[in-house]
């Protein structure tokens, strides 16, 4: 019986850390994360980055395809662009919305 009780509450536990992870990623903001991690050089042009709203530089990019796009922020690039592009506590999925937030604002 006692088996059964910690099994009830570990599954509570679960469900809870997943409802609140959930909850998380409901209210995650990707333009204001951009701003706030992304903007300091897609903003400016800083590094040689491709700035938002210049068509062209997106569209180039987007030839090698959405998973690279994504896989290159989460590794970084050239020794230039640091991983995760400055959003070190940005899961994959947040990172993969706020290079779709950039794309979906220069193309």
């Amino acid at each position: 019986m006692k088996f059964k009780n910690l099994f009830a509450a570990g599954s509570a536990c679960l469900f809870f850390a997943a409802t609140l992870n959930a909850a998380e990623d409901d209210s995650f903001d990707a333009e204001q994360t951009y701003q706030a991690t992304c903007f300091a050089c897609h903003g400016t042009g800083a590094a040689h980055s491709p700035e938002v709203g210049d068509q062209i530089e997106w569209e180039i990019r987007m030839e090698k395809g959405m998973d690279t796009l994504v896989q290159n922020t989460i590794a970084g690039l050239n020794g230039i662009m640091p991983p995760r592009g400055l959003c070190a506590s940005c899961s994959d999925e947040q990172l993969k919305a706020i290079v779709e937030f950039m794309l979906e604002s220069s193309l």
